[in-house]
This record gives C-alpha cells, sequence and structure tokens, in this order.
C-alpha cells in the first residue's frame, strides 16, 4: 500500500483503535501505542507485532512475516508479520489486530520474574 508510507494515513487507518504515533526509524517507521511498537512499516507494507499466541491467525490469512537482506543473505524477523491486505478496509477488524498488536508487544516487554539485583552502595576511602 503506498498510503502506508504516509504518517497521517497510518494514523487515520488505525483510528478505530485508538491513537498512535508513527516514528522513523532505520528505511521505514514503527508505531507506537501506549509507548510500545505494534507495527512496523517498510516499503509502504505494514507489519504488525505477533507472538505465539497472535501468529497463527496471520497463517490463517496466508501472511509472511518480515524479512529482510543481509550481506550474508536473507534474515527473517518472526515477531512482524504482513498485514492482511483485507484490514486496510475493515476497521472493526484492523482494530481488534492492533489490539491483539499491543498485547503481543506488553507480552514481549514483559521482563522475567527472579532474584531482584540489588546496588551495594560502595563506601568512599
Amino acid at each position: 500500500m503506498s498510503g502506508a508510507a504516509d504518517p497521517d494515513f497510518i494514523i487515520e487507518l488505525f483510528s478505530g483503535f485508538g491513537p498512535v504515533s508513527v516514528r522513523r526509524m532505520f528505511s521505514g517507521a514503527g508505531v507506537f501505542a501506549d509507548g510500545l511498537m505494534i507495527a512496523l512499516v517498510v516499503d509502504g507494507v505494514i507489519y504488525l507485532k505477533a507472538d505465539q499466541n497472535f501468529t497463527p491467525l496471520f497463517e490463517r490469512e496466508g501472511q509472511t512475516p518480515f524479512s529482510y537482506k543481509t550481506r550474508d543473505g536473507k534474515r527473517t524477523l518472526l515477531s512482524y508479520w504482513r498485514m492482511p491486505e483485507r484490514l486496510y478496509d475493515e476497521p472493526d477488524d484492523l482494530a481488534e489486530w492492533a489490539r491483539l498488536a499491543l498485547e503481543a508487544a506488553k507480552r514481549s516487554h514483559v521482563r522475567p520474574k527472579g532474584p531482584a539485583k540489588r546496588k551495594v552502595a560502595r563506601k568512599k576511602r
């Protein structure tokens, strides 16, 4: 989608979900909600944040994860999947997928539980 490269278009597209911000990064942009990145936009294509709980929906829609070329070949980033084309025309469905992307971003942002490290004050000599 060529309009997906335009921040105003993205903000309007996600308006049914709620407020988002768009920040330029690398060769594209990130779409943020609640301070977390829920989507990646590269070459006019939107990829939503996903995890193992959300990935099956993308697979059922025949979508693929974001991939990019490196000097030594091609790499795939499994945490962002191509948004189905139909969502550009279905704002209610897009809002639901965006909520799922936000949930995935929140789950990936949680740090594993474990013993807390405490800073020990050192005495000055």
